[in-house]
């Protein structure tokens, strides 16, 4: 049997809950679909750059344009907005320790059979003494990312010759059809 004071204390903690629940659930909501605007521009635009010029035009739109995207949506939603892969082609796209905890289990669950469209994480962190909501999306290989990230033998000497140029250390081949590429990821102090 619970005594009075304890009854109060579970009401009082269940009250506070409630609202931290909902609170959460707003972040993520917000958090998903920001994270979820970026993406669709960026494939229209390297699809007209693919149609214009051959996919190793691509190349310099996901190297100058998804950062200029990522940056603009960040501006005009407070969210801190970036891509990040375990498998980075762009230095500045590796993970930090969250993300890449994050990433890793997209992997297991990946490939135990679970949708990678469907993959995300968002929860509440401490960072340097202060909460932040932090969010993470599963970015799936769409056969249109094929051109640049596929297997080595699918990937054109000219597409080749310009990530070389540009990207001497680049890991980012190999893939195939919906595997995890990477993830959008956002944060937000609160």
């Amino acid at each position: 049997m619970h005594t009075t004071t304890q009854k109060i204390g579970m009401a009082l903690a269940l009250a506070l809950a409630i609202p931290a629940a909902q609170a959460n659930d707003a972040l993520l909501e917000e958090a998903r679909k920001t994270a979820m605007s970026v993406p669709p521009k960026l494939i229209g635009v390297l699809q007209k750059e693919i149609d214009k010029g051959g996919p190793e035009g691509a190349i310099t739109v996901c190297r100058e344009m998804a950062p200029k995207m990522a940056k603009a949506a960040s501006e005009e939603s407070g969210w801190q907005i970036r891509r990040v892969s375990l498998k980075n082609r762009n230095p500045k796209a590796a993970p930090d320790a969250w993300e890449k905890a994050a990433l890793e289990d997209f992997d297991k669950r990946a490939a135990a059979g679970e949708n990678p469209m469907h993959l995300e994480k968002g929860e509440v962190v401490e960072e340097g003494g202060k909460k932040t909501y932090r969010y993470v999306k599963a970015l799936p290989v769409q056969t249109l990312c094929l051109n640049c990230h596929g297997p080595a033998d699918t990937i054109t000497d000219a597409v080749k010759a310009k990530l070389a140029e540009l990207y001497p250390e680049d890991k980012a081949t190999g893939y195939s059809p919906g595997q995890i590429r990477g993830a959008m990821t956002l944060k937000k102090p609160l």
